[in-house]
């Protein structure tokens, strides 16, 4: 990485080698100079893109696994340097599959941490959301390193067992049925989460998988998993009886963080689980592993939002480095770009118009790679395709990033997912990749330019 030329990042902290790297960042060990501490920086080039908002949370906490804690936040001209805790051991799935002992009783231990920090959590009133094998975290490279609980990104408040609607959140294979059906959720959500990383732990496969989004979150609201021989031959019927437990459909039954802990598979861990050791599950927990790591390098893992989600006074108190002015602009971005493809979904050209630019230029695969400006090509799509040939049903914006470019511009990242149903009655889905640049006039947002990838529209014959 090029030099950086800045101010109190340079003079506070020697920066060392590179721990990891994302598309628009990159973490690297650092010692601030004065005391010596190190830690981990992640660099936002802040050009490209700027960091979603769970990068600027500040936790401080008695609990030692809740989460590793943001010490420190930057701002530089280019570039934005969040100062994290140094957490060493990387992620637990991966050091699972690295020991030469793995057993029944140490699937116990982890989901022990686990839930220990959930629990932590829940008492604080927060819930977490997005509990998955990618957030749980090793402190360091020792023996019994505690796990720790990552990106708190979609963390909501809530008051005591408050149920309510508070968006559609969270990764595909771990949603909970109520948030599929989307009814009213709370603390519930995060104990089904763990009962499929618990599941994951002891087999090195989920309970519920489909390559087609639509019929895995089937299996899921049917709560259709079973354990199926022989892998699950050799586990004992306490294990199970937690897991089913936790996987209960109706979130008023399913277990809590509470109750998990006193479970006798793992409150009496040493007569109750069996210490075999599980070559099997290692075997397929390498192959796990591999998947999720292509997945991510290919950018088809993702956290759902179905909408921008509102900062409680918890969050607000989290997101301390990043101003409230700063938050309200994003939020606002975020919101009109819904209404622009709200306005798409339901083929409402006239209020399209009123969102753009008359001159707004384009790249988008209907226009097979050329760049077109004004109106008239997307008219012929809305008048043709999308009101008469579909009837999109369902339309979710995910992980949605923000670059504010001055007081009256910004660009917006996000992956667009509409369900519809096509001219034959045929249930779809499609996804694109958009990026939208937005231009504020006489205090009216439009768009001014977007990009957009994924298969060409195509109209019926």
């Amino acid at each position: 990485m090029a030099t950086v030329i800045c101010t109190r990042f340079t003079e506070e902290y020697q920066m060392y080698e590179e721990l990891g790297k994302g598309a628009f960042s990159v973490v690297r060990r650092c010692v601030k100079v004065l005391s010596g501490q190190e830690y981990a920086a992640k660099i936002i080039n802040t050009k490209k893109l700027s960091a979603r908002g769970e990068d600027a949370v500040s936790v401080s906490t008695a609990t030692p696994n809740f989460k590793f804690r943001l010490h420190d936040s930057i701002s530089e001209e280019l570039h934005h340097y969040l100062i994290f805790d140094l957490v060493t051991g990387g992620e637990l799935f991966e050091d699972i599959v690295a020991r030469e002992y793995y057993s029944e009783a140490d699937a116990s231990h982890c989901i022990q941490q686990i839930l220990e920090a959930v629990l932590h959590c829940h008492q604080m009133g927060v819930v977490h959301r997005d509990l998955k094998p990618e957030n749980l975290l090793l402190a360091s490279k020792s023996k019994g390193a505690a796990v720790k609980l990552a990106d708190f990104g979609l963390a909501i408040e809530v008051e005591g067992d408050q149920q309510a609607w508070f968006g559609f959140a969270g990764t595909p294979g771990y949603l909970s049925p109520e948030v599929l059906r989307k009814d009213p959720y709370g603390k519930a959500v995060d104990l089904w989460a763990c009962g499929v990383i618990l599941y994951i732990l002891l087999v090195g496969y989920p309970p519920f998988w489909d390559e087609d989004q639509h019929r895995l979150y089937q299996q899921i609201k049917a709560g259709a998993y079973d354990f199926p021989s022989p892998e699950w031959d050799t586990v004992t019927p306490e294990a199970k009886d937690l897991i089913n437990k936790m996987l209960t459909i109706n979130p008023s039954k399913r277990i809590t963080a509470a109750e998990v802990l006193k479970h006798p598979w793992i409150s009496h861990r040493s007569t109750v689980a069996s210490c075999m050791h599980r070559q099997e599950t290692v075997e397929c927990l390498k192959k796990f592993n591999a998947r999720r790591k292509l997945k991510v390098r290919s950018g088809l893992t993702l956290t759902l939002t179905q909408r921008p989600i509102k900062l409680s006074k918890y969050n607000q108190r989290l997101f301390q480095t990043q101003p409230q002015k700063l938050r309200k602009r994003k939020q606002d971005i975020i919101k009109v770009t819904e209404q622009l493809i709200e306005a798409i979904s339901n083929g409402d050209f006239e209020s399209y118009t009123k969102m753009c630019d008359p001159a707004v230029t384009a790249f988008e695969p209907e226009a097979l790679g050329n760049l077109v400006e004004g109106l008239d090509f997307h008219r012929f799509y809305f008048e043709n395709l999308w009101s008469k040939n579909s009837k999109p049903v369902h339309t979710t914006i995910l992980n949605p990033h923000i670059h504010l470019v001055g007081e009256d511009a910004a660009c917006i990242a996000y992956i667009r997912v509409t369900q519809y149903i096509d001219a034959n009655g045929t249930p779809r889905t499609a996804q694109s990749e958009e990026t939208r640049v937005w231009h504020r006039r006489d205090g009216k947002w439009q768009i001014v330019h977007f990009h957009r990838s994924g298969a060409a529209s195509t109209l019926s014959k």
